[in-house]
């Protein structure tokens, strides 16, 4: 007989101060899109299937199948999928925690989990599972579920992690956030924004960048170059109608604006836009005909 006993050293990490809010699954269709939104806690996305892009401020960034996308508090965010290869993830909504890497330093993490998906998988699985069920003590083994998820992330040493606030955007931060968005075709300055939110300028000038890490006039212009890219890609409205549509005060400091946010010309981010479509109704028509044989 043969007996093989290992010791259990005492660990030296104590219980993580998280909190799971939800998990969720879902798979994009043709009558759902998601809008920009954000949230005071941060959110885990798993992506288990398709591909497309995640977009949060000014970045566009790829996604595909075992990215795993780690979004902090307060940031403005949504993805797109692509129409061939729907996007199906499952997403965490977690509190008291807050993530960064060297690759991704700011407020968004992304990396691929090809080699882990099959652990990451089983957890994210089960943390569904008790989610559906709510059996006796489901609450419980959902926490210690995720504690596990999480520090084996933490093992790859692929990010740091530290704790988070949990305290809301201001009514007034929200406030202007709103009022931006709804007005972003208007002459709009910091004193503009200043005045319909009856808050003092520098304040809410040091306030936005706290807790959306822009100013309030970047967050602007960055919502007008989220709409222009819309124009450009759905109409053949020339670019000097787009610039004076979404609030430029010319076309030239529209180019310049949409050039410093993207690294790329409207008119150039058109073209290759156009080519992309082009090639995807190429490989669709391709299968139809393969398909229809």
């Amino acid at each position: 007989m043969s007996n093989e006993v290992y010791e259990v050293s005492k660990s030296r990490q104590g219980h993580l101060p998280v909190k799971l809010l939800y998990v969720t699954k879902s798979k994009f269709n043709k009558n759902w899109h998601s809008t920009h939104h954000a949230h005071h806690f941060t959110e885990l996305m798993y992506i288990t299937e398709g591909k497309g892009t995640f977009i949060f401020y000014k970045e566009e960034i790829p996604v595909k199948e075992h990215d795993f996308i780690i979004i902090n508090p307060n940031v403005d965010h949504t993805e797109k999928s692509d129409i061939d290869h729907p996007l199906e993830y499952i997403v965490l909504g977690i509190q008291g925690l807050s993530f960064s890497s060297t690759e991704y330093p700011g407020q968004v993490s992304l990396y691929n989990c090809k080699e882990e998906q099959k652990t990451y998988l089983f957890y994210l699985e089960q943390l569904i599972k008790e989610a559906k069920n709510q059996q006796e003590d489901s609450e419980l083994i959902m926490h210690n579920i995720l504690e596990i998820l999480l520090l084996k992330m933490m093992r790859k040493k692929t990010f740091n992690v530290e704790e988070s606030s949990t305290k809301k955007i201001s009514k007034d931060i929200e406030f202007i956030k709103n009022y931006i968005k709804q007005h972003f075709r208007e002459d709009i300055s910091l004193d503009t924004l200043a005045k319909v939110g009856h808050i003092n300028k520098y304040y809410l000038a040091h306030s936005f960048r706290k807790y959306l890490g822009v100013s309030p006039i970047e967050y602007l212009i960055q919502t007008r170059i989220r709409e222009s890219k819309i124009l450009l890609e759905t109409t053949n409205y020339p670019i000097s109608n787009i610039s004076t549509i979404t609030g430029f005060s010319s076309q030239s400091f529209f180019a310049q604006s949409f050039k410093r946010e993207m690294n790329i010309s409207p008119s150039k981010y058109r073209i290759a836009k156009n080519t992309n479509k082009n090639k995807t109704k190429v490989k669709s028509n391709k299968r139809k005909i393969k398909s229809s044989n």
